[in-house]
């Protein structure tokens, strides 16, 4: 059976480019405060979805 991942696949992606990559945290602590910030603070509030029709889910 095949599954379509095609929303994790960009979520990922859109994480990696917009946060993973430009940024170095001293410690594990301070890079799981980032990645909170931006899902709950960012992503999952302003960001538009094209899965959802390009409508902000917040």
């Amino acid at each position: 059976m095949c599954w379509d991942n095609a929303v994790a696949e960009s979520f990922f992606g859109t994480l990696k480019n917009e946060l993973v990559t430009r940024h170095a945290w001293p410690t594990h602590a301070a890079a799981r405060t980032a990645l909170f910030e931006y899902i709950e603070g960012w992503y999952n509030t302003r960001r538009l979805h094209s899965s959802l029709g390009y409508q902000s889910p917040g």
